[in-house]
């Protein structure tokens, strides 16, 4: 039975005539599977060089810009006096100063009283009245040559005297010393030396208290 039937299909087949091989077409398959394959793997290489960069740029650190310079402010500018407060000399009444080239000052409650390297003795009142106590004031005595001279004086009419200041021609500024008997009276001396060239008479006097307020000025 089988034979037969193997047989029968046999003969149908000789009776076929097979058609031409489709040869083009099973090249466009071939060549539109290779394409597919091409741009598949295209994608997938793009695709991991984009996760390698981003790989990269996480593990490259990032550095925080430095910050700007904090801005310093300009010093706020110092105001300081001229000349600062002389310390006064509290003396005994009758107690020899020496004031420096031979002379010497020396107080007592009637008043001022000084002499040179002559010994020659000289004496100003603060109680003959001829100085004015209810305000502030300053007197001058000075004597010497074209070498130097010494200046003296009173100030008065205050208790909080700071300094006195001699102002010679051309500007030149001297400080002199001060003295004072105990407790404050409202007056004292004061003395100081000035070098070659300077003319008494045109010399300047100026009486400060301890702030740096000026009281009062002679020869001005």
């Amino acid at each position: 039975m089988d034979g037969d039937v193997r047989a029968a299909f046999a003969r149908v087949a000789l009776d076929v005539t097979p058609g031409p091989l489709p040869l083009e077409a099973v090249r466009r398959a071939g060549r539109a599977r290779r394409r597919r394959r091409t741009a598949g793997l295209s994608a997938l290489s793009v695709l991991g060089t984009a996760a390698a960069v981003a790989a990269v740029v996480a593990l490259v650190p990032v550095r925080p810009s430095p910050p700007a310079p904090a801005r310093v402010a300009a010093p706020s500018p110092v105001v300081r006096p001229t000349q600062a407060p002389t310390p006064v000399r509290t003396v005994r009444p009758g107690e020899r100063v020496d004031a420096g080239k031979g002379f010497r000052v020396w107080l007592t409650a009637d008043g001022k009283h000084w002499a040179g390297p002559d010994g020659l003795e000289n004496f100003r009142s603060v109680s003959d009245g001829n100085l004015d106590g209810s305000r502030p004031g300053v007197s001058h005595q000075s004597e010497g040559g074209p070498e130097g001279a010494f200046h003296s004086g009173l100030y008065y009419g205050t208790r909080a005297a700071g300094r006195v200041e001699l102002t010679a021609p051309g500007g030149r500024r001297v400080l002199a010393t001060l003295v004072e008997l105990p407790g404050r009276p409202g007056w004292g001396v004061w003395y100081a030396h000035t070098g070659a060239g300077v003319t008494f008479a045109a010399t300047t006097v100026t009486l400060y208290d301890r702030a740096g307020t000026r009281l009062a000025v002679l020869g001005d």
